[in-house]
């Protein structure tokens, strides 16, 4: 029998995602370690199986019709910690808050800009994630991880091509057998007062609060802040409120009014509706500035397409010159 840890069918995909949306997975994964990963994947490839990977779902919008393969999941069974010194070695099932929580007690400075981030580190790592103008790639030292080929390799800093947002690793880059998933990184952190960190974790923590929607189901930042679009007119969340787009409701998604880069779930949202509201949105904002938002969040389709969700929503992708 494959040892592939814990079990599922037919697992309602909506609890295991921040959003709260999404139909049944054929079959739904819980690995302990990294010879159960190996197991799954070798199984999936041999089978011809779609293959998603997920953590704690919180930059994904999964296909109301659910998925029609396995999802592979990286949770609490696979989030050990270790420190040596200033050094920190973390599994991609690890909760961020937690990590950030285990590197204040240890007195180690360097990832507080990600408290509040409610993401797995495999996750932070895969999407080189952050806040206040810092990202984790900052602080990596290697990078531990399986392509979906079933092969085991190291990579150093330099090689996992971090920019804003961006990794070797991001879901949906590359061709399958060029794909990554992150197991575990390595960090190197500063040593400082445990309390001066906890103080800035608290102050970054309350920031957020005031700031997003934290009382409904959302995935965080919907669209991408690019560089060119951010020069022409701001960022995403600046733009979508100056083009009047705050309490736009499609369904049961909303353009949350604390915040205009968040969609929230007000109840019985459908993959549908957030993707019809993201369209919406974009044709909207074109219409004003002559630029298309692009999204972070990933659309995960029930055969296996996995894509960012503006490519799905409706309206085109196009490259301003």
């Amino acid at each position: 029998m494959l040892d592939a840890g814990a079990v599922t069918f037919g697992e309602p995909l909506k609890e295991h995602c921040s959003w709260r949306i999404g139909g049944p997975a054929d079959i739904f994964v819980q690995p302990s370690g990294e010879g159960q990963i190996v197991n799954v994947l070798r199984f999936v490839g041999e089978e011809g199986l779609p293959l998603v990977v997920i953590g704690r779902g919180t930059n994904l919008l999964f296909a109301d019709e659910g998925f029609r393969g396995v999802v592979l999941k990286l949770g609490k069974r696979f989030s050990d910690f270790s420190v040596d010194g200033a050094s920190v070695r973390a599994q991609g099932g690890l909760w961020v808050p937690r990590l950030v929580k285990n590197l204040a007690d240890e007195g180690l400075s360097g990832l507080e800009h990600a408290a509040g981030i409610p993401g797995s580190f495999g996750g932070l790592v895969a999407m080189n994630g952050g806040s206040l103008r810092h990202s984790v790639g900052e602080r990596i030292v290697d990078v531990r991880a399986v392509s979906f080929a079933g092969e085991l390799r190291t990579f150093r800093r330099d090689e996992c091509a971090f920019s804003y947002r961006r990794s070797l690793f991001q879901l949906g880059a590359g061709d399958p057998g060029n794909r990554w998933i992150v197991l575990e990184a390595a960090l190197e952190l500063v040593p400082a007062d445990r309390n001066d960190i906890r103080r800035e974790v608290l102050r970054i923590l309350a920031e957020r609060r005031g700031k997003f929607p934290l009382d409904l189901p959302n995935c965080g930042s919907v669209f991408t802040n690019d560089p060119a679009v951010y020069e022409l007119a701001g960022p995403p969340g600046k733009i979508v409120e100056d083009t009047g787009l705050k309490g736009l409701r499609v369904g049961g998604a909303e353009v949350s009014h604390r915040h205009a880069n968040f969609i929230v779930n007000l109840g019985g949202a459908t993959a549908s509706d957030v993707l019809a509201l993201v369209g919406e949105i974009r044709k909207r904002v074109h219409d004003r500035i002559g630029a298309w938002l692009e999204c972070e969040v990933r659309y995960v389709g029930a055969e296996g397409t996995l894509v960012p969700a503006s490519e799905v929503s409706g309206t085109p992708i196009r490259r301003e010159k």
